[in-house]
């Protein structure tokens, strides 16, 4: 009886191995191809305007962004931040998440339209909840960008929160 048990155990996890193996994997949606403009190494300069949670005054930083996950997410690193960019079939549209080291969190949707980018999300930042809007517009080389991002507190009143250049200083990294 034991070895009847034991046979038939082996036979199903066979079968389901078996089964498993002919499944093709999943492969990442072709859409996805619209955030290659965003690979690479960025060096980015700007200003921020005086907010809630902050006080104005200029900033620079560089930021990685790579493929990650087997091309289904695309992932942005600085010194001070993590993003992971995905994108959503049911809405065409993808979605981003921001986490920073000072604990502040964004997250919304964007589009990509030829060289513009445009989101659109909400923020929590230093305990207070905002929401945010801002646009990308790409150089026609696709090497440098115009950032412009605003915030509101109330959903009705909108201000610029910073504008910023980006300049591509190295291609996509690696790994």
């Amino acid at each position: 009886m034991r070895r009847i048990s034991v046979s038939l155990l082996l036979l199903v996890l066979c079968s389901a191995t078996a089964v498993h193996a002919q499944t093709p994997a999943p492969k990442p949606d072709p859409e996805l191809k619209k955030l290659n403009i965003l690979l690479g190494y960025w060096a980015l300069e700007g200003e921020s305007q005086p907010e809630p949670w902050g006080p104005a005054g200029k900033f620079t930083f560089e930021e990685g962004t790579r493929w990650t996950l087997g091309g289904f997410y695309l992932e942005t690193r600085s010194k001070q931040s993590r993003e992971i960019d995905a994108y959503d079939p049911a809405n065409k549209n993808f979605t981003f998440a921001v986490y920073n080291d000072d604990g502040s969190t964004y997250s919304g949707v964007f589009t990509i339209n030829g060289k513009t980018e445009t989101y659109s999300g909400t923020g929590f930042l230093a305990g207070k909840r905002c929401q945010i809007m801002g646009t990308v517009i790409f150089a026609p080389d696709f090497l440098s960008y115009a950032w412009k991002q605003e915030f509101s507190t109330d959903g009705k009143t909108w201000t610029l929160g910073w504008e910023a250049k980006g300049t591509k200083v190295k291609p996509q990294p690696t790994s």
